[in-house]
């Protein structure tokens, strides 16, 4: 997917926790409360590791849509069997793009997607019927 950039309809997971973060903090504690609800509701440990790249993806996508997408339209955020999901839509239809670097040098900035792509399991982007687009990213959660 983020290869080729995948477009398919936005789904609604029932159990999803919605909201409409405006800081990525926001968006990090939904992602927070849905997995230790999960881990309380199984009785399984959370692997710290996994819910901190769980946290550093959703960071990323709320970010890039607050910056470069005319801010966030919708999220939501449910814990789906080893993984959780994280949904994030903007009003931009542009498509996320890893920013080259330029005459070799370092760069601030333009390194959110690759992340995004390294740490999620799937990754999705659905063109939003009114317009924009949705994120979508699946994180491993062991």
């Amino acid at each position: 997917m983020c290869e080729e950039h995948m477009t398919e309809s936005v789904f609604e997971p029932p159990g999803g926790h919605r909201a409409r973060p405006s800081k990525p903090a926001e968006a990090r504690r939904a992602v927070e409360r849905a997995v230790a609800e999960r881990c309380r509701a199984t009785h399984i440990p959370c692997d710290t590791d996994a819910l901190s790249d769980a946290l550093l993806v959703v960071s990323e996508l709320t970010t890039n849509a607050i910056l470069h997408g005319g801010g966030v339209t919708d999220f939501q955020v449910d814990v789906d069997g080893p993984g959780v999901r994280v949904s994030v839509s903007d009003r931009s239809d542009a498509l996320p793009v890893t920013a080259p670097r330029a005459d070799g040098r370092l760069r601030h900035g333009g390194h959110g997607w690759p992340i995004v792509c390294r740490l999620a399991r799937d990754v999705r982007v659905s063109d939003l019927p009114a317009g924009g687009k949705c994120i979508t990213a699946v994180v491993p959660l062991s």
